[in-house]
């Protein structure tokens, strides 16, 4: 069908959902599983037209009011924040993003009203696995008795959330894209230097999402750190020296995705096992919280 015609590798996915519109069997709920990046949401997007195109008013999602679209946020000074509002705020995030107990008692108030337009409701759950065990006992009352309304959860696999919620779930699973798709669908959008890039092709293994974030990550790098953190340092003041400039110019997400990077880089270079192993031990400091210019003086004086 044509909603789905933007959606690009994902021909079980589009089949399952297609035939399950055709036949009249749409499920209450669904778990969309697999990699960020290869088109989950705009699968569910693909999906939630073709369920509404009975609605008399309306020929988009955007705005309906049957719709009811939920992300992680973040807690700041009393508002809910999601992950683009932080950015656009320039908020500091010292803990990572939830869906909370509080969004979903939204969903049932939302879901205890009639539908106004179409024949259902929909309640997407982007990035599921972000749910509070809280939120998640909650939602489990809701999942078993949705009333005229088709839940879908987009999760990266069914063991990121409750096996309580996986059990109530028609899962669909996404996959990585093949090299002639993932090309193609960086052309249509507008992204086709990427093509040119064989480290982000490798950081981003099939999933165009990931391709187009971690090229943006890279332009946000000034060139002269780039270039210096792609070479093991000289000597231990050298090593000091990229660390600070690390630490000044990147923030701790930026960081982690550096070492991605670096990991992909010196593995096209010859497989330099010492150093990536020494990269990866500074990404889990990094992610204990450790102090960032500290996990990468040590990690770049052990590269001297």
């Amino acid at each position: 069908m044509h909603q789905f015609a933007p959606l690009l590798g994902q021909t079980q996915a589009v089949e399952l959902l297609t035939q399950a519109v055709i036949k009249k069997r749409v499920a209450p709920a669904y778990l969309f599983t697999g990699a960020p990046g290869v088109g989950r949401s705009l699968a569910a997007r693909c999906f939630i037209e073709l369920l509404f195109t009975e609605s008399k008013h309306r020929q988009t999602i955007n705005n309906h009011p049957d719709l009811l679209w939920v992300q992680p946020t973040y807690q700041h000074q009393g508002q809910r924040l999601t992950i683009a509002e932080a950015a656009e705020k320039g908020f500091k995030r010292k803990a990572p993003p939830v869906i909370r107990l509080e969004q979903i008692r939204e969903i049932t108030q939302f879901l205890s009203r009639p539908p106004l337009e179409a024949s259902r409701q929909v309640v997407v759950l982007s990035a599921a696995e972000k749910m509070a065990e809280s939120a998640a006992n909650a939602l489990l009352k809701t999942l078993e008795e949705p009333g005229q309304a088709t839940l879908i959860l987009i999760a990266p696999s069914p063991d990121s959330i409750l096996s309580t919620l996986v059990s109530r779930c028609q899962r669909i699973p996404f996959y990585r894209l093949e090299p002639t798709a993932m090309a193609q669908v960086l052309k249509q959008t507008g992204h086709e230097a990427i093509l040119q890039n064989p480290t982000i092709l490798n950081i981003a293994a099939g999933s165009p999402g990931e391709a187009i974030a971690s090229y943006s990550k890279l332009q946000n790098i000034p060139d002269e750190l780039l270039t210096e953190v792609t070479k093991p340092p000289q000597n231990y003041r050298h090593a000091l020296e990229i660390a600070k400039q690390i630490d000044k110019a990147l923030d701790t997400e930026a960081q982690l995705w550096l070492v991605d990077y670096l990991q992909q880089s010196y593995w096209q270079r010859g497989c330099q096992v010492n150093i990536i192993q020494q990269l990866e031990q500074a990404r889990q400091s990094l992610l204990c919280y450790a102090q960032p210019r500290l996990v990468w003086e040590c990690t770049f004086m052990s590269m001297c």
